[in-house]
């Protein structure tokens, strides 16, 4: 009996928020055919093999104008509802490898609704683009607690100033119970007294681990002066992610949270890891959306072959 050989899945290897290779965070982007017929376990599996902050995959929508893909986000470990740096390396593998003809848009239709990226012409370089992606904005409201020593704990003493938090409202269905709607802390936003002490200090993640809310974002104000107007860093244990490298979809919190305080709506971003990265951030109060602009990098690309 003839042994039925699976077709070979193109990948690329992406730095995103970056125009320099082996900065800003990386992704994997995998581009599936509908005739790939590769079920959860499997993506969850090659997830798991890249090992990197996210492997996303993308299947064609045929007879979408722009453009339309299906695209799904995956840690080590589990599977994401939004991720800002690996749509950004998406847009890019799709920008620079032509694969949506002369379109200067694409959309990708996700958990998170429907997200569009736009290739946008850099006045600094000729070799390089820039792509701006329209994603939701996620509303901070105050924590429900005053009791913020657990997170000086987690950050190793550091001096707090503000705590913030997001609520999301999701359905649930259960067999026998039904349909139920629970809402729960998804990202937990530290404010520091001063940009320092966000890119000094050092995380104890056993301690993060036991905060609450799926992530912790650790942000403070740039000094006067400087070319940007807040810097960041995300830790992320329970997906799987000690610290992220640059986190796209925090910037659609910590944009409503710095326009609160600033009272402006446009920002420069830092991302204050190890790898570092920039990001263009504009909140659209009218339209509750944000803007993220950025440059990505391709570093690798092959073939997956099981």
């Amino acid at each position: 009996m003839a042994m039925l050989v699976k077709k070979p899945v193109k990948y690329f290897m992406v730095d995103a928020f970056t125009e320099s290779a082996f900065k800003g965070n990386q992704a994997a982007v995998c581009f599936l055919e509908e005739d790939h017929e590769r079920d959860d376990v499997w993506l969850q599996s090659m997830a798991s093999e890249f090992d990197l902050p996210l492997t996303c995959f993308l299947i064609p929508i045929p007879g979408s104008e722009p453009p339309r893909f299906l695209l799904r986000w995956f840690t080590a470990v589990a599977e994401m509802d939004i991720c800002g740096h690996a749509t950004l390396a998406s847009a890019h593998s799709i920008f620079s490898n032509s694969l949506v003809g002369s379109s200067d848009t694409v959309e990708f239709s996700t958990n998170s609704g429907i997200l569009t990226a736009k290739r946008l012409s850099d006045c600094d370089s000729k070799r390089s683009f820039l792509i701006e992606m329209n994603f939701p904005v996620i509303t901070t409201c105050e924590y429900s607690s005053k009791d913020v020593s657990i997170f000086s704990k987690a950050l190793n003493g550091a001096t707090i100033v503000d705590v913030r938090e997001t609520k999301t409202d999701r359905l649930i269905f259960k067999p026998l119970i039904g349909a139920f709607k629970t809402t729960s802390t998804d990202q937990i936003i530290v404010v520091l007294s001063s940009w320092e002490s966000v890119i000094e200090f050092q995380p104890r993640v056993d301690d993060i681990v036991k905060c609450p809310g799926k992530v912790m974002i650790v942000t403070a104000a740039a000094p006067q002066g400087s070319p940007f107007d807040f810097c960041s860093r995300l830790f992320a244990p329970k997906l799987g992610l000690n610290e992220d490298s640059v986190c796209g979809s925090a910037h659609c919190s910590l944009a409503h949270y710095w326009s609160l305080k600033m009272n402006k709506c446009d920002f420069v971003a830092f991302a204050a890891s190890q790898r570092s990265g920039t990001l263009k951030v504009h909140y659209d109060k009218e339209k509750q959306r944000v803007l993220l602009t950025g440059k990505a990098v391709t570093v690798m690309k092959g073939s997956i072959l099981v």
